[in-house]
């Protein structure tokens, strides 16, 4: 074995990123919006999952199981009807611990929406339905936590009857399994993360940062890009991305994809304060990170041999042609990152008359697009202390992609407290109060 195929994933990784870092210079941009939402609330004790494991004299080792999803739901807006999509996407018989959940499209990607003034109600509507979707189990879907936007000068009175209140209703309907932690977005990109109360619990959550980069039209707006959130759980970082990728299948459009995943590399920078100068600053100083999306890489070949392919479900075969594992092997993207194996029909494009078949084709009507099938939908990770348990896609008809799915076990490295283990929330709440401010400063 040679040198070169001794060095790790991740040296080769760093290696490939430096190299076009340096080409294409140090700027940096940090775009934050106004969108950023957090709930307040305080853990609640909970019946416990998982086995404590002692590793040393002051870190304890447990299991935390993440759910990652990326659904493209193509401009349309949530509807009540779509709570059996839900369950089926997240996999409620299967709960988990995190559910980390990207969306692309939650608006029409029209000029009004990517120039014009940020507007969140769509993604409350999204967390509305989450929210009953995840908790519908647990007897109360319709205690969905509210969605409060967190002002730049929020008042210790006002935050103190908000909790008096949320208290007072979870005595009377009982407790809620989940509780939104905090959700962003950029125009269409959306990014909702929701933790079990048990969590709160027994970690100490902390250091919530959101960082978006925009990098569509002229590199900067917002039609296309990122939202990434860092955040630390006792003693182990966790960096989640969600990203929009340029579309199109032309020769070369891979490309384009391949700077913007380095524009979000380069770009990404997450706030610091001088009482922790220690935390990431970027993507790839955290421990665990996970990068899912609409990738939009397509396949190489020719539509009629792909649509074979994809008739005789020869996910191997049609694997061979992909263009994200193609320029992962050649150095292009993501080298020493992992994506489990892909054992799902194609993802993109499904006819809009006709969700049960891939738009074009020998039989597509006129002015149907033609596309050619393709996994543009995709869920890689980064990091040691990662086991993937499943990668799946849904079968929702709700838009032209389906959604996909990946469950995840990591462990958690968590210091033992003499105090008790109830997360001081307190914190975070001043680190998301601290970053708006500097936004609102900044606009």
């Amino acid at each position: 074995m040679n040198g070169k195929a001794k060095r790790s994933g991740s040296q080769m990784f760093q290696e490939w990123f430096t190299r076009n870092d340096e080409e294409a210079g140090n700027q940096l941009t940090r775009d934050i919006s106004d969108s950023t939402q957090v709930l307040n609330e305080e853990g609640l004790m909970d019946n416990g999952r998982g086995v404590l494991k002692e590793t040393d004299s002051c870190c304890l080792s447990q299991e935390l199981r993440i759910f990652i999803g990326t659904w493209n739901v193509g401009g349309r807006s949530p509807l009540g009807s779509l709570a059996v999509d839900l369950d089926e996407w997240l996999n409620l018989r299967n709960g988990a611990d995190m559910y980390v959940l990207g969306f692309q499209e939650v608006v029409p990607l029209k000029t009004q929406n990517v120039i014009g003034v940020e507007d969140t109600r769509q993604a409350k509507n999204w967390n509305l339905l989450i929210a009953k979707a995840l908790n519908y189990r647990y007897g109360c879907p319709w205690l969905a936590p509210m969605l409060n936007h967190i002002s730049s000068s929020p008042r210790a009175g006002s935050l103190k009857r908000e909790r008096s209140r949320r208290t007072q209703d979870e005595n009377l309907f009982g407790e809620s399994k989940y509780k939104l932690l905090a959700s962003k977005k950029m125009v269409g990109v959306f990014l909702s993360v929701w933790i079990r109360n048990e969590v709160f619990r027994r970690f100490q959550v902390s250091d919530v940062k959101f960082c978006p980069v925009a990098c569509g039209l002229m590199g900067y707006l917002g039609n296309k890009g990122s939202i990434s959130i860092s955040l630390s759980i006792e003693g182990t970082s966790y960096c989640f991305i969600t990203a929009h990728l340029a579309s199109g299948e032309k020769k070369g459009d891979e490309g384009k994809r391949n700077h913007q995943v380095l524009e979000i590399f380069r770009r990404t920078r997450f706030p610091r304060s001088s009482r922790d100068e220690t935390r990431p600053l970027t993507i790839l100083a955290h421990d665990r990170i996970f990068w899912f999306g609409d990738l939009n890489y397509r396949l190489c070949m020719e539509d009629d041999l792909a649509r074979r392919l994809v008739q005789r479900q020869d996910w191997k075969a049609l694997q061979r042609f992909d263009q994200l594992r193609r320029e992962q092997e050649e150095g292009g993207v993501f080298q020493g990152w992992t994506e489990g194996d892909i054992e799902f029909p194609p993802t993109y494009k499904y006819c809009s008359l006709n969700f049960d078949r891939y738009s074009g084709g020998l039989a597509s009507r006129t002015g149907e697009k033609q596309r050619t099938p393709a996994w543009c939908d995709r869920i890689l990770w980064n990091g040691k202390g990662v086991k993937q348990l499943s990668y799946s896609r849904s079968e929702s008809r709700f838009s032209d992609h389906r959604p996909v799915s990946a469950l995840f076990s990591t462990h958690v490295e968590a210091r033992k407290h003499e105090s008790s283990r109830v997360t001081p929330m307190q914190n975070m709440l001043l680190d998301i109060v601290a970053l708006e401010q500097a936004d609102s400063d900044s606009s």
